[in-house]
């Protein structure tokens, strides 16, 4: 079905050729460079959730040259795609998932985490060092018989223990989601604007 859309007009930037076009770094000779630090004027549609994290990152002042990031989750929609952003923002990337060794110690050494795992309050105070900046992609619902539905919405990483040491983190709901929207929006524009301009208008 993804392959059915035209790349062009895929605006949730799944369509293979856009993701070989995201793993491409452009780094021979006479290949188009991309200006990274500007999303919105990159040639194709870039994934709205973790193009949402960079932006994020990007508004909130936080350097990415140099730095380690590591990336909890490696799926097609949010975790390989944000690695891969964050790459060709120079910094050093680590991804951690299920196969793993000693996650909590890996995750430790980062000044940029990204957790896109879908497991609930998963990522401790413990596992953050003192100042490291953390983006909670994850949704999960916890049963909660002191709410009206039954159920609170939580992250992939433990939010009131990690904000105590964390400099930034984003809450959920209302963090990466809202950027999500915003992105879509974004490339959806970016799609019109291409299309027009292909046909000369």
């Amino acid at each position: 079905i993804i392959e059915a859309v035209h790349p062009s007009k895929d605006v949730d930037g799944l369509h293979p050729k856009n993701t070989a076009s995201l793993c491409s770094t452009g780094t021979h000779v006479g290949a188009e460079k991309i200006n990274w630090t500007d999303l919105a004027s990159v040639p194709f549609h870039i994934p709205c959730t973790p193009q949402g994290c960079i932006e994020l990152l990007d508004r909130s002042g936080v350097e990415l040259k140099g730095k380690n990031a590591v990336v909890i989750g490696r799926s097609n929609l949010v975790g390989l795609p944000v690695a891969m952003l964050l790459m060709h923002r120079d910094a050093t990337v680590t991804i951690v998932h299920s196969k793993t060794t000693d996650a909590p110690s890996v995750v430790s050494q980062a000044d940029v985490v990204v957790a896109a795992v879908g497991r609930a309050e998963m990522v401790k105070k413990e596992w953050i060092k003192e100042g490291a900046v953390v983006i909670d992609v994850g949704i999960n619902s916890v049963d909660d018989a002191t709410k009206k539905r039954g159920y609170r919405l939580v992250g992939d990483v433990d939010y009131a223990g990690i904000k105590e040491v964390a400099s930034k983190i984003t809450p959920v709901p209302g963090g990466v989601g809202p950027m999500t929207i915003a992105m879509l929006l974004r490339n959806t524009v970016n799609s019109c604007v291409r299309s027009t301009a292909s046909k000369g208008d």
